[in-house]
């Protein structure tokens, strides 16, 4: 048998030492992002992708083997675990598989099967179920059962007890189950229908029929939504003569005189225990599958979201769009610090527009804004168009960016908040978070749930502590790739940092605060409760730019600084050129000297050392700056402009399964159809061409102002 180093290494094409080599170290508290970084020679440079579905499929197969454990021993302890049973549940591949076969031994509520057993009748069943050739008549069989004490009063009695063991006996077949549960996924269809008269959302379901086997996730997810709403009625259907058919050949013998009484018991139990007891699990794993899928899409769509390029630097007024209580406004300097607030109403009347523009142009002139954030929730269309008039009148070449708010409600009404802001006003601290999403967008969305940043689909149907683990991995790779700047981040963002939790980050920040700035990575070590360990994981994360030393505000590991030193020195370079940038073609000498005799020269692996010879080229440096930047407007667009032809630039803000969203500036974001992304190329799903925050040319296709439907094509915009 396959032990669980074997099955991970088959299953994800690696390496069994290297597999063997990353459990060891996620046992020993190492976290992926570490891993991933920092001991490349162990895991033959497995990216952290790979890693986190090998740390999933982990716990899944230590799960599985643990469940095999506790089953053997529930039945052994019944006395009735064989070798042949033991064999066939060591054997099991699945958790479900596990439970089939551990179903006849389960303890069951009091059953039609288990009144008949307390009666005495089940070697009656065991006699016919067995369909000897010398078996006899059923009738006749069960004429010597009849005990009116044990309340069978009649052979009949006793036969129709003894059918609903067996009955009960087939529907607990782990054979049987299996045959039965892949002929309904492959041959069966998901069926919804209307439950009422009331129109709703869910129209596109009310006569609705699917193969199971082509079920789409958001199919699934939707019609489960439908069904627990009360707008629909979902079943799935599976021809019953064919399943009978199934059933008949791996039960009943033709031929016996119990083949008749046998057959109409097998009837029994797939009408009324095996189907609807299949169907619930056909549509449990299809929504399982279809979770899976959607977590799998959030995840997706939100590493690029937090990962869009920051506009550095500069100062940038947030403008959080509302009609009664007027649009709140946040000026911030380019470090996000708060400089001014205040609160407009561009949408009250002409006269209060005016007042709007006039106090919004004294901010921008008084503290030198050139960048304007505005929040794409409600009255945000008649705020950009306010934001291009002030532009146009302040002058000065400042541009906006519509910025996805979702979440800026839920941060700024949180203890976090109120402890980040406790001078300002609930709504204020909204407007500062959207000056901010600008400036570093992975700074000030970790501040948020990931679920509740909406980049997904019915991300509250899915299993939530599946999900959250899954958004979390994102958000620490996606934090850790980047790095932190110890002396200046926020407890949130710290959190993040591989090593630390919620407790340390508070602990850092603390000292920070009563001792002032980090000068080096090494005094890290004297924050309350960061032991050697979490040093370890978190050291090359964190980045001293105040440190005298170059490698401090590198990615380069304090483990690694000999070699780096080594490399330095090899290549005729110092600490000083580093900091001065003056390393030159340090590729070149790596490659003329030759890789492999440097690296044992400084006494770390290839890998290492093309990481160490990349962050001494640039340190300091950030892998967003490398990505397309955000697009900035200066002008506005509504959606009466929009003629079908029209080729328009956007920014991708969701990727689902059908298709893309698109920004194209006019308030409503347009889809394009999966069949409309690419042109000559089948895409399973759009994200195999397209991510959150690509900017991407677009055509119009079709413009619904009424119902505010936009098409758009990519493939024949180019």
């Amino acid at each position: 048998m396959e032990t669980i180093i074997q099955i991970l290494a088959r299953e994800l094409n690696q390496n069994p030492q290297y597999v063997e080599n990353v459990v060891s170290l996620l046992d020993e508290g190492s976290t992926i992002p570490f891993i991933a970084r920092y001991r490349k020679e162990l895991h033959g440079s497995m990216d952290d992708t790979i890693l986190r579905e090998l740390e999933d499929r982990l716990q899944y197969l230590r799960n599985l083997e643990k469940r095999r454990e506790e089953v053997k021993g529930a039945i052994e302890g019944q006395g009735k675990l064989t070798e042949a049973l033991a064999s066939a549940i060591d054997g099991a591949a699945t958790l479900a598989e596990v439970e089939d076969l551990y179903r006849p031994y389960k303890p069951k509520r009091r059953t039609r099967a288990t009144i008949a057993r307390e009666k005495g009748l089940d070697p009656l069943a065991e006699l016919l179920y067995a369909q000897m050739p010398d078996c006899p008549d059923p009738l006749e069989a069960a004429a010597g059962y009849v005990d009116p004490e044990k309340g069978v009063e009649t052979a009949e009695d006793a036969l129709q007890g003894a059918a609903d063991i067996i009955a009960e006996t087939v529907s607990d077949d782990a054979a049987v189950r299996k045959t039965l549960r892949e002929f309904i996924l492959r041959r069966g269809e998901a069926v919804a229908a209307a439950a009422g008269e009331e129109d709703s959302v869910y129209r596109l379901y009310y006569d609705f029929r699917q193969s199971v086997a082509r079920m789409q996730g958001h199919q699934v997810l939707a019609i489960n939504r439908g069904e627990r709403e009360g707008f629909l009625r979902v079943s799935v259907s599976a021809d019953r003569e064919e399943a009978l058919i199934l059933l008949r050949r791996a039960v009943v013998r033709p031929g016996t005189k119990a083949a008749a009484f046998i057959r109409a018991a097998v009837e029994d139990a797939y009408d009324r225990l095996l189907y609807p007891s299949l169907e619930r699990e056909v549509r449990n794993m299809l929504t399982d599958e279809a979770s899976e899928g959607a977590i799998h899409n959030f995840a997706l769509n939100l590493r690029p979201l937090l990962m869009q390029p920051p506009v550095k630097g500069c100062v940038t007024m947030g403008l959080d769009p509302g009609y009664r209580m007027g649009c709140k406004v946040a000026v911030v300097d380019g470090t996000g610090k708060v400089l001014d607030t205040t609160v407009v109403y561009p949408t009250h009347g002409e006269r209060q527009r005016e007042a709007c523009i006039e106090t919004l142009t004294k901010l921008i002139h008084r503290h030198g804004v050139t960048r304007v954030a505005i929040g794409n929730g409600t009255a945000s269309r008649e705020t950009e168009q306010m934001t291009v008039e002030l532009l146009r009148r302040a002058g000065g070449g400042a541009s906006y960016m519509v910025v996805s708010e979702a979440g800026a409600s839920v941060y700024s009404a949180s203890k976090l908040a109120s402890e980040e802001f406790p001078e300002y006003d609930v709504n204020l601290r909204s407007a500062v978070s959207i000056a901010r999403r600008l400036q570093d967008p992975l700074a000030e969305l970790v501040k948020i749930d990931p679920k509740a940043i909406g980049v997904g689909q019915y991300q509250h149907d899915m299993p939530q502590k599946r999900l959250d683990e899954a958004l979390s991995g994102v958000v620490e790779d996606c934090v850790n790739s980047v790095g932190v700047d110890v002396n200046t981040a926020s407890p949130s963002l710290l959190q993040r940092v591989s090593g630390l939790n919620a407790a340390t980050a508070k602990n850092l920040v603390k000292y920070r605060e009563e001792n002032g700035a980090f000068t080096s990575r090494k005094q890290i070590l004297k924050v309350p409760k960061l032991g050697p360990k979490a040093f370890e994981q978190c050291a090359g994360f964190l980045r001293v730019p105040e440190s005298k030393t170059a490698l401090d505000n590198t990615a380069v590991h304090p483990e690694s600084y000999a070699a780096a030193e080594k490399l330095l020195s090899l290549t005729g370079h110092t600490l000083s050129d580093v900091s001065a940038g003056k390393l030159g073609d340090l590729d070149g000498q790596i490659k003329d000297a030759g890789a492999e005799r440097l690296a044992e020269a400084c006494g770390i692996g290839v890998p290492t050392l093309l990481d160490v010879a990349k962050e001494l080229q640039k340190p300091g440096r950030d892998p967003r700056d490398e990505l397309p930047p955000p697009m900035l407007r200066t002008d506005v667009m509504e959606i009466k402009d929009l003629r079908p032809g029209m080729v328009l630039t956007g920014t991708v803000r969701n990727v689902i399964d059908f298709g893309v969203f698109v920004d194209i500036g006019v308030h409503q974001d347009g889809l394009v159809h999966i069949s409309q992304i690419s042109k000559g190329k089948f895409l399973k799903h759009p994200s195999e061409a397209v991510s959150v925050g690509d900017i991407v040319k677009v055509a119009v296709l079709e413009v619904d102002e009424k119902k505010k439907r936009i098409s758009l094509s990519m493939k024949q915009a180019t």
